[in-house]
């Protein structure tokens, strides 16, 4: 018996902590169940005092943020504006150098650090960005921070976007990149990371790429993703993008997202979920997430699968902060999470 799970909740501001400890009645923690199991669900929930002030600040102004249903093309201006704002940012505070360059037919940018240490000429990252795979919300905002901190050269990948390009084009456009690097790079000297649509890119060029006998790169990132289209898990009925604030679409009565993207395609297709494919002798893949985030519960199964087929699997789970936190530089968190990444592949490459 499926269960659905109704969830209300109230996130307190800063100022409003304080008013917390005399909460109405009518605004108290509450749980009641219906026979199916599904759950209505009141909670009070304070303003953590586990993250940074920063971070926040940061929630309480998410609170007020103005969100709405947007067409596509408003979607695209919308994230096209953000990332070239947020990238000019990010090239502030992470000086590096940008080229673009087409490599096997695919527009990319070359991310070069402005230093880079003799041994990291031979080695190279390739970076996916997010955005729900029908726009473009991360390209240089991800590969810029990690090519200054690792101090190594990151190809980010301008992979053909649904709904004019469904499943499985944007796996097909990063194996052929992948492929062009192989002349140059050893496979062990390649890493392969990305952010939301990225992440779930990353492992699905991974299980493809091993479909196909073409010798797997050295290192995964998975930064909150998840690997099965199938159904998705709890955290997607509990959080928006935002965490709490925002528009709740949760999956009942049986909608499932991202149809632009999938199509026709078998939701269970071992290349589209990776769940459901064989996932032994996979690259070392460092998985990171955070508590609020609509994505939690696909990158914390997917570590679980990884970790069942023996693979070394590591998972990092940040507290309170909502998906993709690591956009946001005035946050501790996200300089914590950059260096953890970049230390990663350091490691493994």
């Amino acid at each position: 018996m499926k269960t659905r799970v109704l969830c209300f909740f109230t996130c307190l501001t800063l100022a409003q902590m304080s008013a917390a400890q005399s909460v109405p009645s009518t605004e108290q923690d509450s749980a009641v169940f219906d026979p199916d199991g599904t759950a209505h669900i009141t909670r009070v929930i304070p303003m953590p005092s586990t993250i940074s002030p920063e971070s926040q600040k940061w929630l309480a102004s998410l609170t007020q943020k103005k969100s709405g249903p947007e067409t596509l093309a408003e979607r695209r201006a919308h994230t096209d504006a953000w990332r070239a704002q947020d990238s000019a940012e990010a090239r502030r505070i992470y000086p590096v150098n940008v080229e673009e360059k087409n490599i096997a037919g695919v527009r990319t940018d070359i991310i070069t650090p402005l230093e880079m240490p003799e041994a990291n000429r031979r080695r190279v990252l390739i970076n996916l960005h997010g955005g729900g795979f029908n726009s473009d919300s991360g390209s240089l905002i991800e590969g810029i921070p990690i090519a200054n901190l690792a101090k190594i050269k990151v190809v980010s990948v301008y992979y053909r976007l649904a709904p004019e390009n469904p499943f499985p084009a944007a796996v097909d456009d990063v194996v052929a990149v992948y492929k062009e690097l192989l002349k140059n790079y050893k496979r062990r000297s390649i890493g392969i990371f990305g952010t939301s649509a990225g992440a779930i890119l990353t492992a699905e060029v991974a299980v493809r790429l091993k479909q196909l006998g073409v010798p797997l790169p050295g290192a995964l990132g998975i930064f909150s993703g998840h690997a099965d289209f199938s159904q998705v898990g709890d955290s997607w009925q509990l959080f928006t993008l935002d965490g709490f604030p925002g528009e709740l679409q949760p999956t009942y009565p049986n909608h499932l997202p991202d149809d632009s993207y999938v199509v026709k395609t078998d939701r269970k297709d071992p290349v589209l979920s990776p769940i459901f494919a064989d996932l032994r002798g996979m690259p070392p893949t460092l998985l990171v997430t955070s508590s609020r985030d609509i994505l939690l519960s696909g990158t914390t199964i997917f570590h679980r699968a990884l970790l069942s087929a023996g693979d070394d699997a590591q998972l990092v789970v940040f507290e309170a902060l909502p998906h993709a936190f690591w956009y946001n530089f005035q946050l501790p968190e996200t300089k914590e999470a950059l260096e953890l990444m970049a230390r990663f592949f350091d490691d493994k490459l």
